[in-house]
């Protein structure tokens, strides 16, 4: 499974303005809702349950928010860079300002799991989080995060 699987370049919000870990989750579920073509609330709602149960802000200012939705086809994800970085309740109390959102249907399964840890991976890697960091291009960021994956199939 390749990240450009999952990532369409339409999903690629360069420069997300947002004050708030809330505002990001609904401007992000916002954008999403235009992708999968599911309404932004039910978006919204999965994500924000995903975050009661724990952070999905995992260290070094990223975020990986997901959750599974009942009628979605596939899986699907957004990247979002921030213009300013914000409270996450990160594990490591960082604000956050590189976002992943990453949606799959309530039976994805293991496809889920699989897709996560592939995202994760990638946004591990600190050169990779440098250049994505270091743009504000659309086309520049979806090509870093396909690239990136690309890459590492090989």
């Amino acid at each position: 499974m390749d990240i450009a699987d999952l990532l369409d370049p339409k999903g690629v919000i360069p420069a997300l303005r947002v004050t708030s870990k809330k505002q990001a989750l609904h401007e992000l579920a916002r954008r999403a809702a235009d992708v999968v073509g599911l309404p932004d609330r039910t978006i919204f709602e999965v994500l924000v349950e995903r975050e009661r149960l724990g952070t999905t802000g995992v260290g070094n200012g990223i975020a990986i928010p997901h959750g599974k939705l009942q009628d979605l086809d596939s899986l699907h994800a957004l990247f979002a860079r921030l213009e300013t970085p914000v409270d996450f309740d990160s594990i490591d109390d960082q604000p956050v300002d590189l976002i992943c959102v990453l949606l799959a249907p309530e039976q994805a399964g293991a496809d889920h799991l699989k897709a996560l840890a592939r995202v994760s991976r990638l946004l591990r890697d600190r050169a990779t989080c440098e250049k994505l960091r270091g743009t504000d291009s659309r086309d520049a960021l979806y090509a870093i995060l396909t690239e990136s994956a690309a890459s590492r199939a090989a």
